[in-house]
Parts: structure tokens; C-alpha cells; sequence
């Protein structure tokens, strides 16, 4: 299998696949899963004559379950690793929730001063702070993110079941059509990687200021969430996205989960093709 190792040792495994001209389009994945989670997003830019590229984090999926660097800086110069060793140019950066704070931090400190980016997407991402602070009041309570790492730490299988059962594709809303081979894959990427990793991603993904992030960056960027997810609240999230990075692009979907490219991934889809040809 394909992997990269950082300057600090660490093996990431990506999957490269599509013409080496072709435009790149890179994916960064969500907390607690792996570039598997990008599979009909791959799947469906492949068709359309790009190449796509997507790793999986460090102490995720199938790379080094490191015991160290489970931060927001580290996250961002791995994703860079990859760019750096396959000699990515002209790409496109898309990032889900934690991978969504992962390209902001990457564009604003690596590839933008590089020339490397030609545009960015934003979906249902994390930045610019999700825990509830003087500076973000609207954030998450700490005491909900501590809920979070007791559960992860009491029964991580159980709580991997917990979350895309519950509020991460919104399957626990009235009516929802509930799919168990996608509550079942998430549960399998999660349990691939590193209790440790994914326990200090939780700090990594919710208290990381990436106000400054946001205003660095300078490339077209597309900024889109659901108004019903239950997971990173569009107001304190895609909202503020859209205000700090300049020119940006805005959509909210009205009704649409955390885990919208998902369970909406033919209009998820067809929306980044539109931004990324236009």
C-alpha cells in the first residue's frame, strides 16, 4: 500500500488513483474515520477526469497509530507530506468537519504560499472554534465535549455505534431513512485507528482557534452546510467561515446532517463540480 512517512516518522497511507495530468482534487476526512469516507466522492470526480487523492490521518485508518502529534499543526503538515511527495499542483483541497479545519490550516500555512492551491470546499467544517469561549459564544459547552471523551474512553465500540446511529447523519430525526451499511462503515473506519488519536483529536477539532486560518486564506473557496447538523451548528461554523474568508462561496441546505456528502452525495457532488468548473 502507498504511504509517505513525515519528517517525524510517521507512515500515512494515501490512495491516488485517476491520469497524473489530471486537475488533483484532495479530500481530508472527518474525525474519527479514514479516507475510506471520501469513497463516493472518488468515486464520482474520478468519472469526471480528475485525479483524487485522500490520506488517512495520523493514528487513523491505516497510518502509524503514533503516540504523539494529534494536533491541528501536525494534521496540516502531514496533508502536506503527501502534497509535498506525489508533487500535487493546481489541486483542490476538500475537507469534511476536522478535515475541513485540516485544509484551512494547510491552505493558510502550506500550500497557498506554495501555489499549490487552486481552490478550497469547506464542508460542514469545524473552524473558526467550536468550543463555547468568550471569543465564541455560540460554541459547543466544554462539558459536552468532555461527554464525548468519557464516552470514548468507557466503551469506544459502543460510542462508534452511538454517533452515526444518533445525530451524525441525523438518523435519529423523525422519518429519517436510515441506512445500516453506512452506520456500519462508520463504525469499521473508526475502530481502524487509534484510541488515543482519536480521543486528543477531540481537543484537537473543538478548541483549535482557526479565526486567523480563515482570514489567510486567499483561493476560491466554497463554504457548505446543512441547517439540522447536530454535530458543528452552522451559525457558529459555516456561517463565520463564509465572513472571514474573503470572497467565499455560501450554501446552506436546508434539513441536510453533519454527514451530508453521505447521505446527499449526488448534490454534494454535483455542487463541488460546479464550483470547481466555474
Amino acid at each position: 500500500m502507498p504511504f509517505v512517512t513525515t519528517q517525524d516518522g510517521v507512515e500515512i497511507f494515501y490512495k491516488d488513483w485517476g491520469a497524473k495530468d489530471a486537475q488533483p482534487i484532495m479530500f481530508h476526512h472527518g474525525w474519527p474515520l479514514s479516507a475510506d469516507d471520501w469513497d463516493a466522492q472518488m468515486l464520482f470526480f474520478l468519472s469526471k477526469g480528475f485525479r483524487v487523492i485522500a490520506h488517512d490521518r495520523r493514528g487513523h485508518g491505516r497510518s502509524t497509530q503514533v503516540s504523539e502529534g494529534h494536533d491541528m499543526d501536525h494534521y496540516a503538515a502531514d496533508a502536506s507530506a503527501v502534497v509535498e511527495h506525489l508533487d500535487l499542483k493546481n489541486v483542490v483541497h476538500v475537507g469534511h468537519s476536522t478535515g475541513g479545519g485540516q485544509v484551512a490550516r494547510y491552505v493558510a500555512r502550506f500550500g497557498q504560499p506554495q501555489g499549490r492551491v487552486a481552490k478550497a470546499v469547506l464542508v460542514s467544517s469545524v473552524p473558526p472554534l467550536m468550543v463555547k469561549t468568550d471569543r465564541s459564544p455560540e460554541g459547543a459547552p466544554i462539558e459536552v465535549l468532555d461527554g464525548l471523551r468519557a464516552g470514548l474512553a468507557a466503551n469506544r465500540a459502543q460510542f462508534f455505534l452511538d454517533v452515526p446511529t444518533g445525530p451524525f447523519y441525523g438518523f435519529n430525526r423523525p422519518g429519517a431513512a436510515i441506512s445500516e451499511g453506512t452506520i456500519r462503515n462508520w463504525w469499521r473506519q473508526g475502530m481502524m485507528g487509534s484510541a488515543k488519536a482519536h480521543y486528543e483529536g477531540i481537543k484537537a477539532f473543538s478548541e483549535t482557534d482557526q479565526t486567523e486560518d480563515l482570514k489567510a486564506i486567499t483561493v476560491p473557496t466554497l463554504v457548505l452546510q446543512g441547517d439540522d447538523d447536530q454535530v458543528v451548528p452552522y451559525r457558529n461554523a459555516a456561517l463565520l467561515q463564509h465572513q472571514l474568508i474573503a470572497g467565499s462561496v455560501l450554501k446552506i441546505y436546508p434539513g441536510y446532517p453533519h454527514g451530508m456528502h453521505t447521505t446527499h452525495a449526488d448534490t454534494i457532488n454535483a455542487d463541488i463540480l460546479a464550483f470547481i468548473t466555474g
